[in-house]
């Protein structure tokens, strides 16, 4: 699904450059982040105290796809992005890319994190897969290297997984991105092969 970018950036595109490190405004201040985890399980545009940090928040205050989107993405980003000296924002890594960084640490059993992983694959409503995203995020917010995770992406998912046509693609982009790559591959964002076509294996 194609996402037309919001007239203002999203809040960490304006904290960081996408490559690991901090933008003009530098990291988040600990307030933004506290407000921000404030909307756990909120309706969006409920925390007065997240109102400056939307993009898609609408004049007529209506819940769309878009806001539903960002209000879990703010969320996440605020999660992920605690206690963390590195910007977590890092373009082109996508969520199966970076919980099989998880996979690999060995910080927990594969067959735990298949599991983790897969409930948030296969959940059926949004809130169910942002509470899966969200205990995998915990976890991958303790790993030494940090994979990151590409927020402006997992926006688009999150918009996309709300039209029962696109849910079934961003699932298949998920599998790829977490199954294709063989156990030698060091980088799997390096792979010649595109996750967003590559074949899931069965």
């Amino acid at each position: 699904m194609t996402e037309t970018a919001p007239a203002r950036r999203f809040y960490w595109q304006r904290h960081t450059d996408g490559q690991g490190r901090w933008g003009e405004r530098g990291s988040p201040p600990g307030a933004d982040l506290a407000a921000l985890r404030r909307g756990i399980g909120r309706e969006p545009g409920s925390v007065p105290e997240m109102w400056p940090y939307y993009t898609t928040l609408t004049e007529n205050g209506a819940i769309t796809q878009r806001l539903r989107a960002e209000h879990l993405a703010l969320t996440l980003f605020a999660v992920h992005q605690q206690s963390q000296s590195q910007p977590v924002h890092r373009q082109h890594v996508g969520l199966g890319t970076a919980v099989l960084a998880l996979r690999r640490s060995e910080r927990f059993s594969p067959e735990a994190v298949d599991r983790r992983f897969g409930a948030a694959a296969t959940a059926t409503s949004l809130n169910e897969v942002a509470h899966h995203v969200r205990g995998l995020l915990t976890q991958i917010r303790g790993l030494p290297s940090q994979p990151g995770l590409d927020y402006t992406r997992l926006f688009d998912d999150l918009r996309s997984w709300q039209s029962p046509e696109w849910c079934s693609a961003v699932r298949r982009r998920w599998g790829a991105q977490y199954f294709v790559w063989t156990p030698e591959s060091s980088n799997p964002e390096s792979s010649n092969q595109d996750p967003d076509t590559a074949e899931i294996p069965h």
